[in-house]
């Protein structure tokens, strides 16, 4: 069969009775897209997908937006921050509630706005709110890059930025039972597909990069059903993903990050798993390595257990009742790359 025939590979997916497989998507957009579009609707019952710690937003700790919290109500300092984090909830509060209490919080669309800001209000300090996986960290190092061309001293970056493949790594170790991993698109655009091939060697495990079409994705899943059990990654999207990634890319984010380990919301600390700044811009640092407590807003929130794939979403006992993305109880729900989000709005049932 080619795996070019669409109409093949979707008769092959649907009729499918070999042994029961699991696939994983490690991205939120890849999540969202499996919701959107009911790719579980044409599966066979064999086949199941799971989602995984695909998105920045709920993968961040509560001390993370207990200190932005803390930041935005002290004298003359603003947080600046995307809409997404306003209502992450933190140990006791967000950051939407937290402005509705006098807390100075400002939500922008750009990365970039903070600069404007910052060259607006020199008597202001403003704490950006840097969250993300490698595909948005050239954005911090691009900022970084003009915070010092301009000499613009008052603005700190308060970072939350994570590596994908340590994440893979930890699910592994924990005994994840995965059969497949749906690659994360973005990443790898970044990173290039190559930064997965030592955990397919490692734990015999395929890897499919892969965009966000329905075609894209259900390729992908065809072929890692078609090689369970091999040691090989495969690049299903090679308009924009090469083997080495962009490395003009790389160096720009290692110029200003250095590896080291970092705590994600649910599954605590990850060996090599954050970025943070290097010593040298330690000025521009808010305390980000401060920031390793992880507390739960409703202690029955099964958020770490949803992100590992260790149940569905529609597991939790509070999901669609006292959890709804009006009132979200875990981070999961806030996101537009949120594991439970995506079910809840989508209406996904497998």
């Amino acid at each position: 069969m080619s795996v070019y025939n669409i109409d093949q590979v979707k008769e092959y997916l649907r009729s499918y009775r070999g042994p029961q497989i699991s696939i994983m998507e490690v991205c939120g957009s890849h999540t969202g897209a499996i919701a959107r579009l009911g790719i579980d609707s044409l599966l066979s019952d064999r086949i199941r997908l799971r989602s995984g710690p695909g998105c920045p937003v709920c993968v961040t700790p509560s001390a993370y937006i207990d200190r932005l919290i803390a930041f935005s109500k002290e004298p003359d300092t603003v947080v600046v921050t995307f809409g997404d984090l306003l209502r992450v909830p933190g140990s006791r509060q967000t950051l939407s509630q937290a402005r509705g209490e006098g807390g100075r919080v400002e939500m922008v669309y750009s990365p970039a706005d903070v600069i404007r800001l910052a060259r607006d209000h020199r008597d202001l300090k403003y704490i950006f709110a840097a969250v993300g996986f490698e595909t948005t960290m050239p954005v911090y190092s691009m900022i970084m890059d003009q915070l010092l061309a301009e000499d613009i001293p008052n603005v700190r970056l308060l970072t939350a930025l994570k590596t994908m493949p340590e994440a893979i790594t930890y699910l592994c170790e924990k005994g994840a039972r995965v059969d497949g991993f749906l690659a994360p698109g973005h990443v790898a655009v970044v990173t290039g597909s190559k930064s997965f091939e030592p955990l397919a060697g490692r734990y015999r495990i395929p890897f499919a990069v892969t965009g966000f079409t329905g075609e894209n994705i259900l390729m992908a899943i065809y072929g890692l059903v078609k090689s369970r059990g091999q040691a090989k990654v495969m690049n299903f999207y090679p308009s924009v993903v090469t083997s080495r990634g962009n490395v003009a890319a790389q160096e720009e984010i290692d110029k200003y990050f250095s590896r080291e380990d970092s705590v994600w919301r649910g599954m605590g600390r990850i060996p090599g798993s954050g970025r943070f700044l290097k010593e040298e811009y330690a000025a521009f640092d808010a305390g980000s390595r401060q920031l390793t407590e992880d507390h739960k807003i409703n202690p029955s929130c099964c958020c770490d257990r949803v992100l590992m794939g260790l149940m569905s979403p529609r597991e939790c006992p509070l999901f669609g009742k006292a959890c709804t993305p009006l009132r979200p109880q875990g981070a999961c729900m806030v996101s537009e790359e949120g594991n439970c989000r995506s079910y809840y709005v989508n209406q996904r049932q497998r």
